[in-house]
């Protein structure tokens, strides 16, 4: 079985070839979107049977051939192969530096030609492979001269009692490595410190406080009653929004999104999704994307129904636009950039084909179905507790606390703070070629943020209410979304810290966080404002019931 071989830094890729003409490997669609291009290599690695000093190839490496491993030796460029879907490395090569009178440095550097591989089995299966640049041969590179190279390999295979269903637990092991067991603590311990103190006052002072008013609204007086400021927009806080098509789109979008992530937790913990599981990841997305289109448009339009009844006709297109059309136009000016440069970030014609294809024939009559769907079988025409008031009761003057600045900033903060330390770590991951191998703090660290979504969007909406404020739709969705804006400005902070640099770098970077961050903003928003909704009917039905 060939080995398929690629070599890259911790920032960039290239390919360099020691064999014409490169043999492409054939690609799934998830390897393509991942920037992947990976080539059949000449390494024949037959199963379990060992090679000593195999001639690879005699090459005659040229100035330019010769600068170009230089400079990859310089950045500490690496390769790396699969062999039976199991990932391994090596280094290219190695330099040496000499001081003389502490003012010159001599540097010399040096190309591995000989690899070793060793591979263990287990009766018919290949286990763990690993990959040994042997300094005993090394090639002086240190000149602009052309020289002959002979690069050769040996090839040792070892039985073992591993089992092929644990040979993925060693790249699991990173997770384990006590730096990150210790950011993995912290993350933990900041996480339930901060739902503990939210909690507390949630239930000390929000709940106590509310079912104290519940109860004077029952036994005190008209002019009790009217202290209690919630209660005096009882006949405007359920009118329908500004932008109502807009606001039913955007729950469709977030509630497909939050979809979307659950279904890919399950899938890594059911071990479909796996470290260097080549470009499954993706093509997880882009199925569960298209199959999710009918969550979007049932959603949608169920909500559209609930608020507006049959009064106006339904649309779910906003819905199909919300979300592709930014991800389209960022991608678009992304792979543009990629093409500029000649990076293999950069997708095929045919990719792209293949894309609009599936958006057209699949995305887009799934929305419809679930439109269809969301009207005939969705929420019915919502009844509110109160009638409804031609005019809208104006709102009074606001105390600090109780405007749209502080409470967004607020409904961001509280989230954020909870969650950063392992949105670092995804971070390092994404983009920092770090094996992320903990689904399960994940999950634990996602449910924590979608609870403290709901509980902050329930108190500020509370708060707003309190402040005879009806006008809560919209800032709902906002001091929940706005999390994501805090992530996208840790995001910035990170690169700053990182050693990413150039322009392809610098605009992939930001385009595809911004990505990221934005549908955390929708699924964030709409969890806020799911969990504001049933509040503020509960609420009022009590005060009805009273």
């Amino acid at each position: 079985m060939p080995a398929i071989m690629s070599l890259c830094s911790s920032t960039k890729s290239v390919l360099f070839t020691i064999q014409e003409p490169v043999i492409e490997k054939q690609e799934t669609l998830g390897e393509v979107l991942n920037g992947d291009r990976l080539m059949s290599s000449l390494y024949k690695l037959k199963f379990a049977k060992d090679k000593t000093h195999v001639t690879l190839r005699r090459k005659r490496l040229k100035s330019s051939d010769i600068a170009m491993f230089r400079d990859a030796i310089a950045q500490d460029y690496y390769f790396q192969m699969y062999y039976d879907d199991l990932p391994l490395w090596g280094f290219v090569g190695k330099s040496e530096g000499d001081y003389l009178g502490q003012k010159e440095k001599l540097t010399k550097y040096y190309l591995f030609s000989h690899l070793k591989f060793n591979v263990l089995y287990n009766a018919d299966e290949v286990v763990e492979i690993n990959s040994f640049s042997d300094p005993s041969y090394l090639v002086d590179i240190s000149e602009d001269t052309e020289i002959d190279v002979q690069f050769t390999y040996s090839v040792t295979w070892n039985l073992t009692s591993k089992l092929s269903a644990t040979r993925m637990n060693k790249y699991s092991q990173a997770s384990l490595h006590p730096i990150s067991q210790k950011i993995h603590l912290f993350s933990f311990l900041n996480s339930i410190t901060v739902v503990v103190l939210l909690v507390g006052l949630l239930f000390l002072l929000f709940v106590r406080h509310l079912k104290n008013e519940l109860r004077s609204c029952s036994i005190g007086d008209e002019e009790e009653k009217k202290e209690v400021g919630w209660k005096l927009v009882h006949s405007d806080v359920f009118r329908s929004p500004r932008n109502i098509s807009l606001l039913c789109a955007f729950l469709g979008t977030g509630t497909q999104l939050l979809i979307l992530i659950i279904a890919l937790f399950a899938l890594a913990f059911t071990g479909f999704l796996y470290p260097y599981n080549r470009g499954m990841l993706l093509t997880s997305l882009v199925i569960i994307y298209t199959l999710t289109s009918i969550v979007a448009g049932y959603t949608s339009a169920s909500f559209h129904n609930h608020f507006e009844g049959t009064k106006q006709k339904r649309k779910v297109r906003l819905a199909g636009i919300l979300y592709p059309v930014p991800f389209f136009i960022v991608v678009s000016v992304l792979n543009t950039v990629a093409v500029t440069y000649g990076a293999t970030a950069a997708l095929p014609f045919g990719t792209i084909v293949i894309i609009i294809l599936i958006y057209t024939f699949l995305n887009i009559p799934f929305l419809t179905l679930g439109g269809f769907l969301g009207n005939r079988f969705g929420l019915l025409e919502f009844q509110p507790p109160t009638a409804i008031k031609r005019n809208p009761r104006e709102i009074p003057l606001q105390n600090w606390y109780r405007r749209k600045l502080y409470q967004v900033f607020l409904g961001g903060f509280v989230p954020f703070s909870a969650v950063v330390l392992e949105w670092h770590q995804l971070y390092a991951s994404l983009w920092g070629f770090k094996i992320y191998t903990s689904p399960g703090m994940m999950l634990f660290t996602f449910v924590v943020l979608i609870f403290l979504s709901a509980s902050v969007g329930i108190i500020l909406t509370y708060i707003q209410l309190s402040g005879e404020d009806h006008e809560w739709w919209w800032r709902s969705i906002l001091c929940g979304g706005f999390t994501a804006i805090f992530m996208y400005g840790y995001g910035v902070i990170f690169y700053l810290r990182s050693d990413m640099t150039g322009f392809l770098q610098l605009s992939f970077y930001l385009g595809y966080t911004a990505l990221l961050c934005y549908a955390l903003f929708l699924v964030l928003g709409t969890i806020s404002f799911l969990a504001s909704w049933m509040f503020i009917r509960h609420i009022y039905r009590s005060v009805k019931l009273e």
